[in-house]
């Protein structure tokens, strides 16, 4: 999840996937499309039955292949954005969730997507929030952004006065390479790997490339020459000094069970200046289900689309979204 092949590291029992059961969409649902750099942005608006003029979110996918509905190649099948999606429209709020650039039905929008910054997210995140403006008469769009997407919306809300506030589900509090490290130990099976891959994580954070020849096969993937530049570039961002800077309505929501940031990143967050809104939810995990703190039995739940959202997940969004 964080960064975009995690997975395959700190989460390495995700092994099994089986068929996803798509629920009915509880609402009117449409495809729009957003202006790319070389190709269109693709994506869904689902809107609540029988409101007129609802508030309306862009929901940012967290990180890696990770399309609209929060499901991914490298095994996470969760279906967590369309679940939440869903969960917005039976409370009133309209969503829009996207396949980012170069990926997905949004393929086009780029010739190389491991070639994409975060800023270039951030661009992204703008251009749609126009576009869902002209589409439905909004005065201005939410930005939910998940995991990495977290990130995303805050370095999009710094340049912007399309957004009407930020809700960040799962984000880090802390720089990448902080959280990539943390992640990297919190796995026993990775202590083999943890001097190449810390001196790697240095090296990258000094903005310099690592020489990947005579790595860990493992280590090969996670810092492959391809998606260095996009690492460089994503280990400078400062979520909190992000966060400082934007004086618009801000939720962050986190789950006490979450593996791959914790209860320290949302203070780290919500610390950062006054009048920033929480919701710290018992029992609920990184892909925003209940689960248990078990490993294995936690990161489960990342291939289970027949899980429902976790305990206030969809209710905290929707208290803080509306009444503004």
């Amino acid at each position: 999840m964080m960064p975009r092949i995690l997975v395959s590291l700190a989460a390495a029992t995700l092994i099994c996937f089986g068929d996803v059961s798509e629920a009915a969409a509880a609402g009117s649902e449409t495809f729009v499309e957003a202006p790319g750099p070389s190709g269109l942005l693709k994506g869904t608006l689902l809107s609540p039955e029988g409101i007129s003029n609802p508030p309306i979110a862009l929901i940012i996918p967290g990180s890696g292949p990770t399309d609209r509905d929060g499901n991914s190649p490298l095994g996470v099948r969760a279906s967590t954005l369309r679940l939440l999606a869903e969960a917005m429209a039976e409370r009133g709020v309209a969503t829009a969730r996207i396949d980012k650039r170069g990926m997905f039905a949004s393929a086009g929008a780029v010739p190389d997507p491991n070639h994409v910054t975060i800023s270039e997210y951030a661009s992204d995140a703008q251009a749609w929030a126009k576009t869902l403006k002209q589409k439905t008469g909004a005065p201005c769009v939410w930005l939910i952004g998940h995991s990495e997407g977290a990130l995303v919306a805050m370095a999009a809300a710094q340049t912007s006065t399309d957004f009407c506030g930020l809700v960040l589900a799962a984000g880090a509090g802390r720089k990448l390479g902080e959280v990539l490290g943390q992640q990297l130990k919190a796995n026993p099976a990775n202590a083999p790997l943890l001097d190449q891959a810390l001196a790697a994580i240095d090296k990258l954070e000094a903005g310099q490339h690592v020489n990947v020849a005579g790595m860990h096969p493992a280590l090969q993937g996670l810092f492959r020459p391809e998606v260095q530049d996009f690492l460089i570039e994503e280990m400078a961002y400062d979520p909190v000094a992000l966060l400082k800077t934007y004086k618009g309505p801000v939720l962050v929501v986190q789950g006490a069970n979450d593996l791959q940031v914790s209860m320290d990143d949302a203070d780290l967050l919500i610390g950062a200046r006054p009048g920033i809104s929480v919701a710290k939810l018992e029992g609920v995990n990184h892909v925003l289900k209940s689960a248990p703190i078990d490993r294995q039995l936690n990161f489960a739940t990342y291939a289970d689309p027949s899980l429902p959202l976790g305990p206030g997940v969809a209710d905290s969004i929707a208290r803080f979204v509306k009444p503004h």
